[in-house]
């Protein structure tokens, strides 16, 4: 459930010259399809949907990028059970954390209250053979088990027909929103490998 309070919410360090965030929710399986070396494949690990990143975004569908130096982390292996990669997590707080006028601390928090906040869907991650689904059903889906967001504050990324993402536009208080500048995934169906 999306219940933050915005006296909750972390002071921002400067005012973030952006529009919303759009949580992207990558989908592992697919991911170490074509990964298979990375540590977030390794076979002692068995993830469904991980965080790619929260973004600021503009109005428009693009954001902004690289905005400073400032330090990330002091323990960034804090965030690999939802962030599976240390590269991974440098990466997102150089292109993208230091856009959001918060310190990393803050905003990686930001990143495990969004994540916490969406339930993936048992249809997708229980499921023990790959399945064949529209791009609607997937949303169907995160409808089902998040019932505060809908069709519209959501879109489905593929790539060659596979699943690759599910991402959420947010308000900067963490709220679904309609997304701006939608772009959903144009084919009819798309392969869902399954959690291994």
């Amino acid at each position: 459930m999306f219940v933050f309070a915005a006296a909750s919410l972390p002071a921002f360090a400067q005012a973030p010259k952006f529009d919303y965030y759009l949580l992207a929710l990558s989908w592992s399986p697919e991911y170490c399809h074509s990964h298979a070396s990375s540590t977030q494949c390794s076979s002692d690990k068995h993830f469904g949907f991980v965080v790619h990143g929260l973004w600021p975004e503009y109005k428009t569908g693009s954001g902004p990028e690289h905005c400073g130096n400032q330090p990330g982390l002091s323990n960034p292996s804090s965030m690999l059970d939802i962030m599976p990669d240390l590269g991974l997590i440098q990466h997102e707080w150089t292109t993208h954390g230091t856009c959001s006028g918060l310190s990393a601390e803050q905003y990686f928090g930001l990143i495990r209250k969004a994540f916490n906040s969406v339930k993936q869907p048992t249809e997708l991650t229980g499921a023990k053979t790959q399945q064949t689904l529209s791009p609607r059903q997937v949303k169907q889906d995160f409808e089902r088990a998040n019932p505060e967001i809908n069709d519209s504050e959501m879109m489905i990324n593929c790539a060659s027909n596979y699943l690759q993402a599910v991402e959420i536009c947010l308000t900067k208080g963490l709220q679904p929103m309609t997304c701006p500048a939608p772009r959903d995934c144009r084919a009819s169906s798309i392969r869902v490998p399954p959690v291994h």
